[in-house]
């Protein structure tokens, strides 16, 4: 099971991009979903049915299981595949990861935090060891230099952990802070013990009250390890549909009808820029699609890698500024400001089956989309 749940894991870190325009993405373009999207025709909304249609058939094909595309606040087409239906939740990996971000955001907005903020402030076993000058930014941009043998290694031993906060806490500090870029779930895994100091609720159930709720992501929930502990690293169940309502959240800058669940600030600070100077792959549990050197799942990437890697982008034919929430499988949030869209694509973490990069669901941007 540990082996299937370390190629699960490995599969369920690798996509990436970012995309936008000063004016889509401002708050009350586009109507807001009541307790369902409002339906909207993909022709009238810009695209090219058949090529829409054509993607469709190549993500069915990739064992998806349902497809879901917003322009201007509608929903101009979903697709259920492989007995799935608009309420079918499942788990969605790694995307659990910007949510796990955007609880963050909350907190700060509600001053429960500061992202600067020593994360020894809430995990007071870190005082006084070499992980004291960690902050809460450096769990949220994976450069804290917490404990990374391979993405493997780390996925493997954190999800097989009954307590896998416990565990997550106790792993040793490799390096300062700030001076390697390394995907690590585990360290990931600490925000459950911050948010749950800083807040004094279990991350679960504030992520219900403060963003699952308000959004009205009613198929929906957190969930946690044997031990009790919220699962911030993975772990969210959801829907293409809910997902959407999550990626609209960003693509409005954090509004929601009259109200503001995330700040404007922390949804530019999240997915508007890198949050490190080392990938530029990356903003706080979000991949971005800026110009730069890109940092992989599978390496770590140091300051000297940094300097010398070539300049490219997550997905080259993208916008610069549409950026994505990944999972394992080819689970896919991809926001892009500037077609004012978002795509979700959710399917199952299998190791036997082609698994949707987010190269293929910008195509429904760039390639599908005929008419701005």
């Amino acid at each position: 099971m540990v082996s299937a749940v370390a190629a699960a894991v490995m599969t369920a870190s690798a996509g990436v991009a970012v995309s936008g325009s000063a004016v889509a993405g401002q708050a009350g373009d586009g109507p807001y979903p009541g307790a369902e999207w409002e339906r909207g025709d993909p022709a009238a909304a810009g695209f090219d049915p058949a090529k829409l249609a054509q993607i469709a058939e190549e993500l069915k094909a990739d064992k998806s299981n349902c497809l879901a595309v917003i322009r201007h606040g509608r929903l101009v087409a979903d697709w259920y595949w492989n007995g799935t239906g608009p309420a079918s939740a499942q788990e969605v990996w790694s995307a659990t990861k910007s949510v796990s971000s955007t609880l963050a955001g909350i907190a700060q907005a509600e001053q429960r935090l500061n992202i600067e903020d020593k994360a020894s402030k809430y995990i007071p076993s870190w005082a006084g060891t070499p992980s004291a000058d960690v902050t809460v930014k450096d769990l949220l941009s994976n450069d804290s230099g917490r404990h990374w043998t391979s993405f493997i290694d780390d996925a493997v031993k954190v999800f097989a952990a009954r307590d896998r906060t416990a565990f997550a806490v106790s792993q040793p500090q490799d390096v300062p802070p700030g001076q390697v870029w390394a995907y690590n779930n585990t360290a990931i895994q600490t925000l459950d013990a911050v948010l749950h100091a800083a807040t004094g609720d279990q991350p679960a159930d504030y992520a219900t009250k403060k963003l699952l709720d308000p959004l009205g992501m009613k198929h929906s929930k957190m969930t946690q390890d044997q031990a009790g502990n919220t699962n911030t690293f993975m772990g969210l169940q959801s829907t293409c549909q809910d997902m959407a309502r999550f990626g609209y959240l960003f693509l409005r800058n954090g509004h929601w009808n009259d109200t503001q669940p995330v700040p404007e600030n922390w949804v530019s600070e999240a997915t508007g820029k890198p949050s490190q100077d080392i990938t530029t792959a990356y903003g706080y549990l979000w991949w971005l699609n800026r110009l730069g050197p890109v940092a992989k799942v599978q390496a770590p990437m140091t300051r000297e890698d940094s300097a010398h890697a070539p300049h490219t982008q997550l997905v080259p034919s993208a916008p610069q500024d549409m950026y994505w929430a990944l999972g394992l499988g080819g689970q896919i949030v991809q926001v892009d400001p500037g077609s004012d869209t978002v795509v979700v694509r959710l399917g199952p973490a299998s190791l036997t089956s082609p698994v949707p990069t987010p190269t293929k669901t910008a195509r429904i941007v760039t390639e599908a989309l005929i008419r701005p």
